[in-house]
């Protein structure tokens, strides 16, 4: 029996050996390695499914393309079966910012992407917790009222900025119109951060030697009768990253072409929408990198609260053609046309 027994257990033995190699053979064997240690390595944790929700003010080019250009960051990233968009845009009502806002706190998503500044000064009074990354935003310490700025928000809250250098927009109104004596600042006055890229660039245009006039419009049932009052007082319009001037560009443009007045944008859509020349970023790129600053979040476990505020990589000068054959202006060398739909 003793013989008997020996031989049993180093049978059993036997087998279960075979069996352990057999399985650490098995590509389908289930997947041991720790998920803190995938998340170290810059891996999906096993098969969780991140949930982000995204607030936008409102549908217009640059910022569907800034959405745009973050989704497709994560999804690049995670795979598109380990992320989740839940979207809500604001149709451009600021007011509704807070109630979308509050809805993804509720559900607890992983991440919030504010694409514009109301969404994200919604998305920081609604959580300190949840990580929020803006998107479209030109000036953090503006939109969110930060005296010392230092590149950093401090809180749970960082992104990207759309802001193009305002000395070297000042700069394109010199070059393109020399002989003009008055600009007039067009924008919207429930807006910040329009309102503080009109206070810089207004420092650099009146140290060229420019009359500098403000006309503020205060929504979108007075843009036709202040734009009129700004052709009226102006010889060249200039309108800043404003998100409710996008929202307009028609009815501005069907004020200022009649009129013979020139506009200088601050970005690409509203060129093309109304105006002739601008200095524009990329909203897919500045939105592609808030994506891949989610993804450091997310993943690999980055403090948003160290995050800086990032830039879009290059500027670019560009032309609207048919508005300015329409007023009889040359582009100079240098800039590239807005391709037309």
């Amino acid at each position: 029996m003793k013989k008997l027994s020996k031989l049993t257990a180093l049978l059993l033995a036997l087998t279960m050996a075979l069996s352990l190699a057999a399985c650490s053979n098995n590509p389908g064997a289930a997947d041991t390695q720790p998920a803190e240690t995938k998340a170290s390595q810059g891996e999906p944790a096993g098969d969780k499914t991140y949930t982000i929700g995204i607030c936008q003010l409102a549908p217009h080019p640059a910022l569907d393309a800034a959405t745009q250009g973050f989704k497709d960051a994560l999804v690049e990233k995670l795979g598109e079966g380990n992320v989740k968009f839940n979207e809500g845009n604001a149709s451009g009502d600021s007011s509704l910012c807070p109630t979308i806002v509050d809805g993804f706190v509720s559900e607890k998503v992983d991440l919030i992407l504010a694409n514009a500044t109301a969404p994200l000064q919604a998305a920081a009074s609604a959580t300190s917790t949840i990580p929020v990354l803006g998107t479209s935003v030109t000036d953090y310490a503006t939109a969110l009222e930060i005296s010392d700025w230092s590149g950093t928000v401090g809180t749970n809250v960082s992104g990207t900025s759309d802001l193009a250098p305002l000395d070297q927009q000042a700069a394109m109104i010199q070059e393109i119109f020399p002989d003009a004596q008055t600009v007039g600042l067009l924008y919207c006055s429930g807006e910040p951060n329009s309102a503080y890229q009109c206070d810089v660039i207004e420092g650099h245009l009146k140290g060229m030697g420019y009359e500098v006039k403000r006309f503020a419009f205060n929504d979108t049932n007075d843009v036709a009768s202040v734009t009129q009052a700004a052709c009226e007082g102006s010889d060249v319009i200039y309108i800043p990253t404003d998100n409710t001037a996008a929202d307009n560009t028609e009815a501005i443009a069907n004020v200022v072409l009649p009129a013979k007045v020139p506009v200088v944008a601050g970005e690409e859509g509203l060129c093309k929408g109304c105006g002739v020349v601008t200095l524009t970023i990329s909203y897919y790129d500045i939105g592609h990198i808030a994506g891949e600053m989610a993804y450091d979040i997310l993943v690999n476990g980055a403090d948003v609260s160290t995050m800086p505020v990032k830039s879009a990589p290059e500027v670019t000068k560009k032309y609207n053609a048919a508005n300015c054959q329409a007023l009889g202006i040359t582009a100079p060398e240098g800039y590239e046309a807005i391709a037309a739909e």
